[in-house]
């Protein structure tokens, strides 16, 4: 990613500083954390939300004379051309070549102002090198989808056909970020060892969250949670289901001879050049130990509060309520629907020089310039609520807290918010209203809550329509209305919706995730009803009246302006029909 020119840091920002994208504070204020953090300003620019890549990107293009381009919509690449430039080059110097007429090649990079490489290019191609400006993680996917030998479970499988049972061995590798896409090419590694190497680098390449193996009585099924729906991929062989998983506990320094009792782990993958950490967890069944892996790629983290899908108006009430002095902002949700981005996104907002920022994590899933991010321990005493009562003692604006998994950590948590801090956490509830009986339930007094929650965020994540293969068709104005539309948002007896006809760029005819959000903000009615213990339909229909939007209704408008289908308004939002 081009983050700075040969000009120093601060001319970077007087540039932006003088064609509008930056205001003096907030060129100040970057310049401040990076001093205390480090780092380059473009990567603290981007992380503020101060400036999108594009706009750093197609800014920068103009000064240097280069021009931007957006690799998603290039097109087809010739293969003549691919191979001008060794993959080897093309990997570490994070380049792509995308075009020859005569004898100038031209190659995008998100690093143009590079000029090693460019000279490097010159004398390995023979050719004049002109650099066109594209984004990071488009070069890397477009040097996924060119270099990589991807292969199939098929081909991996034709060596280990040949071996017997005896014969299968588990190798430990020293490092742990050891290059998945190199080992894949090493045809003499054990068959175990490729086997699952192509197991964790074809996850990444399907841009899986998480990786599930499951053994049976009579076979042994591998799935990839791809954009939240698992898809069952060619499964191993029932043979090599041991060999399999001692080769994952190993990699994730776990017990390999304990196979009674469920254990955790971490291990480190790397993938197209950047780190992946992976979430071992590995549980007893009838027929063997069944392994899920949860994949957390840092670089493909948003905290741009504009792209998380919030509309304009919850949009508003939430940066309104994560700017204010102290109080209690909970997200609420199941395992896997976003909760985490969107904490990380609030911080990222409010994350300034003049703040103590400190969370408690379990585990840290993304590090974040500028804030103090602790580990949770539970094995040696570490937990939420040890960590929070401790940091207190650290005079913080702003705390985080994982999840409110027990009372001692909501009481804890509302005596921070009652004492001046602004308290950020999660807990697990099916929308925004019922959080007040969840947290009543686990013994929290209503005046407590009413004093110290200002805002209740229920989320969960919509896959999002493939922009190569999304088509339109026409359904009755009446069928959308049975979902929840109100017909004043309609304009006549026919909407045009979109779905994707699938392709080879997307999943079925998704692409991506886009969340959809219910949020509580607190107002005296409420106060009220939770002080008199009402039942949560009685303080749902309240906060409806008072303008909540519901999940349903997010869910609805997305369909209507064409991001999502109605099969995943349905799927996510069954139930609520509010």
């Amino acid at each position: 990613m081009i983050l700075d020119s040969p000009v120093s840091l601060k001319k970077l920002g007087d540039m932006l500083l003088e064609v509008g994208i930056l205001t003096k504070e907030q060129l100040k204020e970057a310049l401040e954390l990076q001093k205390q953090s480090g780092g380059k300003l473009g990567h603290i620019l981007l992380q503020l939300g101060y400036v999108t890549e594009e706009v750093l990107l197609t800014f920068l293009g103009k000064q240097a004379g280069m021009q931007f381009i957006s690799l998603q919509e290039y097109g087809d690449i010739p293969e003549s051309i691919i191979k001008s430039v060794p993959e080897s080059v093309v990997r570490r110097q994070n380049l792509i070549p995308i075009e020859k007429k005569g004898k100038k090649l031209t190659v995008a990079m998100s690093d143009p102002f590079n000029v090693f490489a460019i000279d490097d290019l010159k004398l390995m191609t023979g050719f004049d090198i002109n650099i066109a400006i594209a984004p990071e993680k488009e070069i890397k996917e477009t040097i996924e989808k060119y270099y990589t030998a991807k292969g199939s479970m098929e081909d991996v499988l034709k060596d280990i056909d040949k071996v017997e049972d005896t014969d299968l061995e588990v190798v430990e590798e020293k490092d742990a970020g050891v290059d998945i896409v190199a080992l894949e090419k090493q045809g003499g590694e054990a068959p175990v060892v490729k086997l699952v190497n192509f197991i964790l680098g074809d996850a990444v390449r399907q841009r899986a969250s998480d990786i599930h193996i499951e053994p049976y009585e009579k076979n042994f099924r591998v799935r990839y949670r791809v954009d939240g729906v698992l898809h069952e991929q060619q499964p191993p062989p029932k043979k090599l289901q041991n060999a399999i998983i001692s080769r994952i506990k190993i990699m994730a320094s776990l017990d390999i001879s304990e196979h009674r009792l469920p254990q955790d782990g971490r291990m480190k993958i790397k993938v197209m050049d950047h780190e992946i950490d992976l979430r071992v967890s590995v549980l007893p069944t009838s027929f063997g130990e069944k392994v899920v892996m949860r994949l957390c790629d840092s670089s493909a983290l948003c905290v741009d509060l504009n792209k998380l899908g919030l509309e304009p108006e919850s949009l508003a009430i939430f940066q309104k309520n994560i700017t204010r002095p102290y109080g209690i902002i909970l997200v609420t949700g199941p395992t896997g629907s976003g909760k985490t981005t969107t904490l990380y996104s609030a911080l990222s907002t409010v994350n300034h020089p003049d703040s103590n920022i400190m969370t408690i994590e379990d585990p840290v899933e993304f590090v974040l310039p500028g804030i103090n991010q602790v580990q949770a321990r539970p094995d040696i005493g570490l937990t939420f609520s040890a960590g929070l009562r401790s940091f207190l003692r650290q005079d913080p604006n702003i705390i985080m807290v994982g999840e409110i998994r027990d009372t001692e950590t909501a009481e804890i948590a509302i005596n921070a918010a009652l004492t001046g801090h602004l308290v950020f956490s999660t807990l697990h509830t099916n929308d925004a209203p019922g959080t007040i009986t969840r947290l009543n339930n686990m013994g929290i007094e209503p005046f407590l809550a009413t004093s110290t929650i200002i805002m209740v965020i229920a989320q969960r994540l919509l896959r999002t329509i493939c922009k190569y293969c999304k088509e339109p068709y026409e359904v009755s104005s009446e069928h959308v209305i049975s979902l929840g539309v109100k017909p004043e948002q309609l304009t006549g007896k026919k909407v045009t919706l979109y779905h994707g006809r699938g392709c080879e760029h997307c999943s079925q005819g998704y692409r991506g995730r886009l969340g959809c959000y219910e949020i509580l903000e607190m107002s005296d009615e409420l106060r009220e009803l939770i002080i008199k213990k009402v039942p949560t339909h009685v303080l749902r229909q309240a906060a409806i009246k008072n303008g909540m939007t519901t999940l349903r209704d997010s869910a609805l408008r997305k369909l209507l302006s064409g991001v999502t289908t109605v099969e995943e308004v349905l799927r996510v939002t069954t139930g609520d029909i509010g």
